[in-house]
């Protein structure tokens, strides 16, 4: 049987997915609750996603489905890998990354229409940036990841759920 200190990380796992689920959707917790007619409130959601209050299997099953993804990757253990380390979170702001003029985006912002494309989310304002992925961009660039996250930077184009050391500390 689970012990208590086990049941909190649990919920603190599932409270990440539901919060990453939601920040790659665009939504704000208000707007989750205004979409959902009320039936999310936001101090419920809050608490979901800081792993304060756990879910019954049947509210998340209903969170999944409001959601559109599937149960299982919002659970622990059940994706093949896991989520991103919160520490190395990169998330791109896709309206300042139009402001960055072309010669210096354009790779960027091809990756980025392919990864809308193939998700079919057009009007997401962020996106995250796996780690596969910021390795794949670091290559077109000609960079190193640590260096890609120093230009992503200096652009202005990291959004502010991005959760990265200085890119130029951890060289």
């Amino acid at each position: 049987m689970p012990t208590t200190s086990e049941n909190r990380a649990y919920a603190h796992e599932v409270g990440i997915r539901l919060r990453t689920i939601r920040a790659q959707q665009g939504r704000s917790l208000q707007q989750v609750e205004a979409l959902s007619r009320g039936q999310w409130k936001v101090a419920a959601l809050g608490s979901y996603e800081r792993g304060s209050r756990m879910l019954s299997m049947q509210r998340l099953a209903a969170l999944a489905e409001f959601y559109g993804v599937p149960v299982h990757d919002l659970l622990p253990g059940g994706r093949p890998g896991p989520l991103p380390p919160r520490a190395a979170r990169v998330v791109l702001n896709l309206p300042a990354l139009t402001r960055v003029p072309t010669d210096d985006a354009g790779p960027l912002r091809r990756w980025v229409v392919e990864i809308q494309r193939e998700r079919g989310d057009y009007a997401g304002q962020v996106l995250s940036i796996r780690e596969g992925d910021l390795r794949t961009l670091a290559t077109l660039y000609a960079l190193d990841p640590n260096q890609l996250l120093d230009k992503l930077q200096q652009w202005e184009v990291l959004d502010s759920m991005s959760s990265i050391a200085n890119a130029s500390d951890s060289a």
